[in-house]
């Protein structure tokens, strides 16, 4: 019993850092995402500005 509840306890662990950094890495994608998109209006205003 002692074995079932240690490995628990360690899946659990190990779920915990999968979770932490599955967040961190979306929240980066969409952090990435929308300064590109900001950048990408922000060249189409200066190209239009040109014309």
């Amino acid at each position: 019993m002692g074995n079932l509840v240690a490995f628990i306890n360690s899946f659990i662990s190990y779920l915990l850092v999968f979770v932490v950094f599955a967040a961190v890495i979306i929240a980066a994608v969409k952090v990435g995402i929308t300064a590109r998109h900001k950048k990408d209006a922000q060249n189409a205003q200066s190209a239009d500005a040109q014309e």
